[in-house]
Parts: C-alpha cells; structure tokens; sequence
C-alpha cells in the first residue's frame, strides 16, 4: 500500500511538473492579451521607475482588426501601489526618461507623421510638446545637469544636400556615389532645363526629373534593398541639442555625409561622446568600421578616441567619475562576438584590458560606486544579468594591467529566465523578466538581483487560469564535442502511457538562442502544447549564447551539422516513449525555414514540414535578400567564385528539391526583403512541377517580421493555417 501511495504521488508530481494548474490551455487569441514592457527608467532615489508598455487593441472600424499601443506607466519600487498609467492619448509614447532631478520626464510621440519630443511633469498637467523638428526627434537623453537634451533625427540624402546647417556650403559627398563615368558634381549640380529632347545635360535632367517622380528607380548604391523594398535613396542619422523648454531651437551637432550611430554626454556634461564613422572616404554602404569620438556640446573640437581598419568600436560607457572607458570592439564580420574592454579616459587602445566574457553583452552600464560593470547576455537558453566585480578598488590600479587578474563575474540571474531591460540606481535594482510562468512582468530587487519582489501584474492575472507546458532541460555532446542543450515540453493533456505528436520548432538566425528566458515563442509553444502537441527546440551549432567556437560551429555547413544536432535532440525526445512516431511534425523560420526545407529533403520521417520567411537557394538570396552579408561571412566567398559556388550549392536546399517528399506549407511575407521571396517561390514551383503535397501562402504587406511584429490577423492567421495543415496528415 505505501509502495502505491508513492508511485500515485510521483505520478502526481511528474505531471504538474509539465502544465501550470488551471482551466483552460492557451488559445491562439491569447497572443492579444500579451502586454509587451520595455524602455525602464528609474529615478535618482530609485523610489519610481517609469516603463513602457505595449498592448494589442481592437480596431475601432473593424473587429478583426488589432492595432499596436505603447504608452508610459509609473510604479513605486517598494510595490506601495499599482503601476499608474500617464500616457492615454490615441498616439504612442515610447522612449520615456526621468530628468536628472526627477521632476520631469520627456518622451516621444508622433505628430503629423513624425516623432518628437514631449515634456511631462510629476505633478500633472498635459504633455508639452517640445520640438516641432522639420526631421522628427528620437532617442532624447539628458545633460547631466537636466538643462539641455540630445535628440537624433533621419535625413534624407536629397534633403541633406540642401539643408545650409547640416551640410555647410551645401556640398557634395566627396566620396563616390558610385554613378559610372560621372563624378559627384555632374550628378547633383546639374541646372539645365529638363528637355528629353535637348541636350546631354538637359536629357539628364529630365531623366532625374521621372525618378523623382517615381517614374523609374535607378540604383548606384550597394545596400539597395531595406526591411520592406528596393531603396534607392539615403538617409543619415544626425543629432540635435537643445534647452528642455518649450520654444527652445534645437540646433545641430553633427553635419555631412558620414555616418553616426549614437551620441551621450559625459559625465559632467561639458562634451560629448559620439560613435560612427566621421573619416571614412567610401561610400557608407561600404564602410563596416565604427569608431568612438569625443566633442563639446556643440559638436566643434571632434576628435578620434578610437579607431582602425577593419575594427568596430561601438556601446562607449564613461565611469561616473569619468576616469574609466569601457567600450566593445570586434572585426567587421558577422560572425564574431565583441569584446567588452577598459582604458583609463585619454588613453590608447593599447593600454586596454579585455574583460573576459565569451557571449554577447548588451545593455553594458558603471555602478555610481565604480564598483561594477553591469550587463546581460543570452546565455545557455537564458538572458542572465551579469556584473563584473571591481570592489577591490578600480582606482588603485593605475595601470590597468594590474587590475586584470582582481576582476571577478557575477551571474546575478539564472539562466530559467531572460532579463529584457534594467536599471540601477544605488542599492535599487529594478528589471523586465521573462519567463515561461509569465513572458514579461516588472521586478524591484537590491544591486545584486536578491530579495526580487514582482511589483507588476500584466500578465499574471490572464495566465492564472491557463495550462502552461514547462520545459525540461536537456543537453548531448554532438560529434564535434559540443554540448548540445534542448528542451521538451509535453502536451498539457499529458498523461503517461498515452501517445501524442511531437512538434520540432527550429530557430533562425542561425546565430539565435531559444530558451525559457527567451519571449519571442512564448505563445507558440504554449499554443501547440495547448492543441496536445508535444514540443521539442534545441540551440544548435552556430546558435548564440554558447561562446565563440559554438557560434562558428556552423561555418561552410549550414546544412549537414545543425540538422544532426537538432534530429538528435528529436530523437532522444522519441526514445522517452510517449511520442507518436507517425505525428512527428517540424517548423521553423528564417534560417530555419532553410533548415526544415534541408531535413526533409534528406530525412523522410516527418508528417509534415512547414517553413516561414526562408533561405532556399544562397547564390539567389545573395542578390535578393539584404542580409546578403551572410554568404560571404559564413561561406567565404561570393556566388561567381569557384570554390565558395560549390560549396554555396552544396548548401543550398533547392539543388535537393526532387527528394522532398513531406507534405510542405510554406509562408512568405508581400514585402519581406530581409531574405527575399523569390527563393520561396522557385521552391514552391519546383515541387508543384514534381507534383508534391506542397502550400504556398503569401501574406500582403508582410516583413520578416510579420511572426513578431506584424499584422496581428495575418500572424493569428499565420499560426492556424500551420496548425490545420499539420491536422491534415496525423489525423
């Protein structure tokens, strides 16, 4: 008797460890209800946090229709009160900042079409709109001292040419724009009549006269295709600085054509750092190198901190004291992963410290104390928060080599959870975590993420009635003695003895992560094991989060290796028994969709197969796709030369169409340019022509993003055309 009332209670246990209690698994409508938290802001006492949150909302004219809102909420770190909505009007306001003194906060919002700057104080009273920039503004962030605020703006080229403050003299570029047989001067200062039947020069500006008036579209530029379209303008990124009052004129810091990617004020206000490329004499398609610049606030004195040849310099962070620069730098190729370095201010490259940490860091910021570095990183299936410890007295190092030795990492979260945005001040720590019990809540904890209290609860109250799938960790050493990680998630009907389909879910990048501290699949997953699927992912070789020999595991085999590891994954799943090996079902997207088409034309075991956004034939997405860099950074070559043509074909999923056999659903967003479309459509017609079971379905005005980002009907649409198509062949 005893013998059975233990086997009944682990039997019980085994079972909740897999489905969260509660009535009702996870509909396809449930992705509505996701609150979205991003963008925090904590106070100098760090007493409030201000935070942004995104809603998914009706549409007022059509009920099948959900439109995107982001507004600003307010919430006392002690959990005192509920999180107080400040923001309510139709228009979103994003990118929300505390004042120095904590008095005010500016944010942006759109205003005819573009961003700008809003002043909103504590004490109440309507927003104040600051700038009414001909350009828009973004990205504000305050002096120091709460008197002045930066902002960015996006120029475009032809605006830029004529605009005396951003480009004195109104010059051109004197790198090339690339027009064959014409210099820059023939191109941009033509002032002849348009006439087509004139002269050269007047049949020249009649034909610049039907390209601006979108009667043709002429390319000279490399990167010719953007998220959505062809492009054939440009823009450039500029920055602003102006009084935080209404009426104040911003005026310009940066000018030309070079390219800047961020500017911040020093610690004490008094100059700026600036990040880009303020030297380059190419065309800035061509240009990969960053570098890191120091300027007063009105943008005159620029010079060079650091920079070289085929070096990026990005994310500068000066120590609140200002003594201490750290830094991330790398090589120009993609498939690298920056490293995070220290040099005192004013010093060289050469005096720098590397602090060592084998995965990308983001989010990078100093303790007040100068103590500490925080940061996160996916890492392991996790976005941990992590910190590198210089208690032992940063400023008792001169020289910097001395110190290398006493730095210490901390891991202040754990690898079960992702942290998606913090801040600190003082001894207060507050973060955005995600997780599978609840994809993103607000947490206050002490600097070193103990004594954690949620002190908001978007989503914890929809999901305490549903059935949540929790995953169970796994790992493998792959032929190459790699560890391998996987979860498995069993249905929520779960019960032992029982067979069920098992679904394996493939992630793109390839360089991606998957994992429970990973939100993007939060609803997917939840979705499928709500439908009484069992579902399994894994982080193959070449995924991030895993260091750099892991994310270059993939280097000339994006086909052959990761399939072996994510099929082992689905195997050692199989062998636990209670999946049904005739229901086997795979989907991925992105990469992954290339990596779904490659499994089944060399693996006949799946029900069926379906593919979103993909890469189908690389010489083809080379020329299609405007994430084209990928060939050459992971195949060495280009397309027309011999050695990288073969392995570019070798790699290609469609030279195996003729072995697809599986019945194949295969998705592409109208305007999806990140990897191209045509591909989708030569594989599809390739199978029609072999008279395989194949679906091609096309979402209108759909990006790459469309699974993430998108049109809400088209992404619910998305997920139930999948789940009927996969119904067709287990039923």
């Amino acid at each position: 008797m005893r013998k059975f009332f233990i086997v009944l209670l682990l039997l019980c246990f085994s079972v909740s460890v897999f489905a969260q209690n509660g009535t009702e698994p996870v509909k396809v409508s449930d992705m509505l209800k996701i609150k979205t938290l991003g963008t925090l802001s904590l106070n100098k006492e760090g007493s409030l946090v201000l935070f942004t949150v995104l809603s998914i909302e009706p549409e007022a004219e059509n009920k099948l229709e959900h439109k995107y809102s982001t507004q600003l909420w307010i919430v006392p770190t002690d959990g005192s009160a509920a999180p107080r909505q400040l923001t309510t009007a139709k228009e979103s306001a994003s990118q929300g900042q505390f004042s120095p003194d904590g008095k005010q906060i500016v944010f942006v919002r759109a205003v005819d079409g573009k961003s700008q700057l809003f002043l909103l104080g504590l004490e109440g009273g309507e927003a104040v709109q600051l700038t009414k920039h001909k350009y828009g503004a973004g990205n504000p962030k305050w002096s120091p001292d709460g008197k002045q605020l930066l902002f960015s703006a996006g120029i475009p080229f032809k605006e830029l040419l004529n605009d005396s403050l951003l480009n004195p003299g109104k010059a051109v570029p004197d790198w090339s724009l690339e027009k064959p047989g014409l210099d820059n001067k023939a191109v941009l200062k033509n002032t002849a009549k348009s006439d087509p039947d004139g002269s050269l020069e007047e049949v020249r500006a009649y034909l610049e006269k039907n390209a601006e008036d979108k009667k043709a579209r002429v390319f000279t530029k490399l990167n010719h295709l953007d998220e959505m379209d062809v492009n054939d303008g440009m823009s450039f990124s500029h920055y602003f600085i102006m009084d935080a009052r209404a009426g104040a004129k911003p005026v310009n810091i940066t000018t030309g054509f070079r390219r800047f990617t961020g500017v911040d004020f020093t610690p004490d206000g008094k100059q700026l750092l600036i990040t880009g490329n303020a030297e380059a004499t190419e065309h800035p398609d061509r240009v990969l190198e960053n570098g890191i610049y120091l300027a007063n606030t009105d943008g005159s004195g620029l010079r060079k901190i650091l920079g070289e040849k085929d070096r990026n310099f990005s994310g500068p962070r000066l120590s609140p004291s200002g003594k201490w620069l750290a830094f991330q730098y790398s090589g120009t190729s993609f498939v690298s992963i920056p490293t995070l370095a220290l040099i005192p201010m004013g010093g060289s490259f050469k005096e720098k410290i590397d602090l060592p940490f084998d995965r990308n860091k983001s989010l990078v910021s100093w303790s007040a104390d100068e103590n500490y570095i925080y940061f996160t990183a996916q890492s392991n299936g996790g976005q941990p928060l992590y910190r590198f410890d210089f208690s032992k007295g940063i400023n008792l190092y001169p020289p910097l080599s001395s110190l290398k030795d006493e730095v210490k990492t901390e891991q202040l979260t754990g690898y079960e959870s992702g942290i998606a945005g913090y801040d600190l001040a003082g001894d207060k720590l507050v973060y955005i975590k995600t997780e599978v019990a609840n994809p993103f809540e607000l947490y206050a904890a002490d600097a070193t993420a103990k004594n954690a209290k949620r002190i908001s609860s978007f989503n914890s109250s929809w999901i305490a009635g549903k059935q949540l799938s929790f995953p169970e960790k796994h790992s493998f050493k792959n032929e190459k003695g790699l560890t391998i990680e996987y979860w498995v998630m069993k249905p929520v009907n779960y019960q032992p003895g029982k067979k069920f389909p098992l679904l394996l879910e493939i992630h793109g990048g390839p360089s991606a992560m998957w994992g429970p501290g990973e939100s993007s699949m939060w609803h997917e997953y939840q979705y499928f094991c709500g439908k009484g699927y069992g579902v399994v992912y894994a982080n193959p070789r070449g995924s991030g989060g895993y260091g750099l020999d892991f994310l270059r595991g993939n280097i000339n085999d994006w086909g052959t290796g990761p399939t072996k590891d994510v099929l082992s994954a689905l195997d050692k799943t199989v062998a636990e028994g209670w999946a049904d090996t005739s229901k086997l079902l795979v989907t991925g997207g992105s990469y992954a969709g290339y990596l779904v088409a490659w499994i089944i034309a060399h693996d006949q075991r799946f029900a069926a197969a379906c593919s979103q956004r993909g890469v189908y034939d690389l010489p083809t997405f080379f020329g299609e796709g405007n994430a084209w860099r990928l060939v050459p950074n992971y195949f060495g070559g280009y397309p027309w030369e011999p050695k990288a043509k073969a392995t570019l074909e070798r790699e290609s999923p469609i030279h195996y169409v003729q072995n697809i056999k599986t019945p194949y659903i295969i998705f592409h967003g109208d305007n999806d340019r990140r990897t191209g479309f045509v591909q989708s459509e030569m594989l599809y017609k390739s199978l029609k022509v072999l008279g395989r079971p194949v679906e091609y379905v096309r979402h209108p005005g759909g990006t790459h993003e469309l699974t993430r980002s998108g049109n809400n009907r088209q992404r619910i649409d998305q997920m139930l055309r999948t789940w009927e198509f996969f119904e067709r062949f287990i039923h």
